[in-house]
């Protein structure tokens, strides 16, 4: 059966884990409602501002639809201008030529320039600013009035040639549209509520503008590629039909602070288990070394205690020795005595870090054991095989014989009336392994580690320090293994100690 203080101890680490995991539960839970609220209040606003984005698109694309049917009666005008001017010219004497003249000079807007052949300007009319003082038609004249084929003119025996354009309104018109879908196009980026945005161009396929990305990330076209598949998975693009008959698509997504939010519960999990890890360690480390000072001030007051009445056994042996007829027990008195020593020896070394020498680990296995089968009742059996030569390995031999001497104890108790233990010796290259088997009930394999933890016992009496005790002096002070090599219920158990060489 467990001590109560076992029992106990793992009541309150399992009350404890189920504490900080409720802790934590809620803890998660809130944040996670939090995210929710917030990733619900930025769709939202994202919703809102795709809306706003589409209708002002829409109103884009209807005022481009109204400016080409502007476009359309412009250059009806243009050409049925350009037309009277070419029948004025091109009128005979008797021709009546009054209407054609009338919409000359109802013309006000449209700019007309009449060359010769050596292109020197005979007229202009309407001209912008910048073209007023020209008198020779050239490449800046040539790139404006580009868009209409010139009409040819005989005029007199000599060839002119008449050229015309769109409207100065309806340039300025113009003008002021491509003003408008500028200003559309910051509008979407520097209003896009933290959502991420890109407008591309449908013709090329490049990047007019973008908002809440990384200025120096958008040099990199995956990047770029990357963020339009993105967003193409997550919204469907805004479509805007521009003046020149292009397209430009609007993609947006979700912000990264959305984003970063979605994965802050897994973030504050991770957070919370690095704590409650960190936490375990050091509680650990504390109540180790809290259990050390206390084992050690325990054993070295034992020594203490033991050191006063050895020394007046000691004197009475002495005196036993010095009658006439000595006492028969009087040797093996001495015996135990020096057992008792080789006791004090070790309490007096717990805590401190004990000398390791070289010393026959054949020959302490062999001593330990046969001092232990004069000790014990003949029902139980010891088959010591050990090799018939030294194997020298460091070793303290009193602490080491304390370990031989609680794992066969507690393979006497294992098997209660009568049974056989076994010690098996063997080595390699680098190690020395210690078999000890037991015919007793047996461990479950959920107990393997449990045992050497101190408190646990399955006797009435004692404390449970034994294996805790022979584990620490193998581990830490050998730096060794000791553990459950195997063990089968109601057949025995089989420890192992390994010792490098």
């Amino acid at each position: 059966m467990k001590t109560n203080i076992y029992i106990q101890k793992r009541w309150w680490n399992l009350a404890l884990t189920v504490l900080a995991v409720i802790i934590i539960s809620i803890s998660i839970q809130y944040t996670s409602r939090l995210v929710n609220r917030f990733a619900a209040q930025e769709r939202k606003q994202i919703e809102m501002w795709a809306e706003a984005v589409q209708s002002h698109a829409e109103l884009m694309n209807y005022t481009k639809v109204f400016f080409n049917e502007v476009s359309e009666q412009e250059q009806k005008r243009v050409q049925l201008l350009a037309k009277a001017y070419e029948s004025f010219l091109e009128a005979g004497p008797e021709e009546n030529t009054s209407i054609y003249l009338d919409i000359i000079q109802s013309n006000i807007s449209i700019p007309v320039v009449i060359t010769d052949n050596s292109a020197k300007i005979d007229l202009s009319i309407n001209l912008p600013e910048h073209l007023k003082d020209k008198t020779k038609f050239d490449e800046e004249m040539m790139s404006e009035f580009s868009v209409y084929q010139p009409i040819k003119i005989d005029l007199f025996g000599k060839t002119k040639w008449l050229f015309y354009k769109e409207s100065l309104i309806y340039t300025e018109l113009k003008g002021v549209l491509d003003d408008l879908f500028t200003l559309f196009i910051n509008d979407v980026t520097d209003n896009a509520v933290g959502a991420p945005v890109i407008i591309m161009d449908s013709i090329d396929n490049t990047v007019l503008a973008y908002g809440n990305l990384d200025s120096i990330k958008m040099k990199d076209q995956k990047y770029v590629e990357n963020q339009i598949r993105t967003m193409q998975e997550e919204n469907y693009p805004i479509k805007v039909n521009y003046l020149d008959d292009n397209k430009v698509y609007i993609y947006y997504r979700q912000s990264d602070l959305l984003l970063q939010m979605r994965y802050f519960p897994l973030v504050q999990m991770l957070i919370f288990g690095l704590f409650v890890l960190l936490a375990y360690l050091l509680f650990s480390y504390v109540r180790r070394s809290e259990q050390n000072q206390v084992w050690a001030g325990m054993a070295k007051e034992t020594a203490h205690q033991i050191g006063t009445p050895l020394s007046s056994l000691m004197g009475w042996i002495e005196l036993l020795k010095m009658e006439e007829k000595p006492f028969v027990g009087t040797a093996e008195m001495e015996y135990d005595i020096d057992r008792l020593n080789t006791i004090t020896e070790r309490f007096s070394k717990i805590g401190s870090i004990p000398t390791l020498e070289p010393t026959d680990v054949v020959a302490s296995v062999d001593k330990t054991m046969k001092y232990l089968q004069r000790r014990f009742s003949s029902k139980f059996e010891f088959d010591v095989q050990l090799p018939v030569r030294e194997i020298v390995i460091p070793l303290n031999s009193a602490l080491f014989s304390w370990v031989l001497e609680n794992l066969t104890k507690n393979a006497i108790d294992a098997m209660t009336d009568k049974g056989k233990i076994t010690v098996e010796l063997t080595e390699d290259d680098s190690n020395v392994f210690i078999d000890i088997s037991d015919t007793g009930k047996g461990l479950p394999r959920s107990m393997y580690k449990e045992i050497f933890k101190p408190g646990y016992t399955s006797k009435k009496r004692g404390w449970g320090l034994g294996l805790s005790l022979a584990k620490r002096i193998i581990e830490n002070y050998h730096k060794g293994k000791i553990f459950v090599k195997n063990s089968v219920t109601g057949q025995g158990t089989t420890f192992r100690i390994i010792l490098k060489k």
